[in-house]
């Protein structure tokens, strides 16, 4: 596991992934990523697949500095924690 990359999820939505979605697997996971400095919880589970992908396919050291940054910021702001419906994201049923 590293500090920046997708956050890992349970096991169990392993076999609900797309071919595209399971891209996120390509780099190691981390602590915090693209999709958590660009909403979290509130935000989709699509968008969230959207942006773990495009991380994958544009990650660099800038963009990891950019993420441990965002990142630092949201924490204190506390933006994105809880989504509309719940205090948590709902469980992902796949596509």
């Amino acid at each position: 596991m590293s500090l920046i990359g997708p956050r890992p999820l349970l096991v169990q939505y392993l076999p609900l992934y797309s071919k595209e979605q399971s891209r996120r697997h390509n780099v190691r996971p981390g602590i915090t990523g693209w999709a958590q400095v660009n909403g979290r919880n509130a935000i989709s589970w699509q968008q969230k697949f959207e942006y773990d992908v495009w991380y994958v396919e544009n990650m660099s050291l800038f963009l990891d500095l950019k993420i441990f940054y965002l990142t630092i910021k949201k924490v204190f702001i506390r933006e994105g924690i809880n989504s509309k419906s719940s205090v948590t994201t709902e469980a992902f049923k796949g596509n």
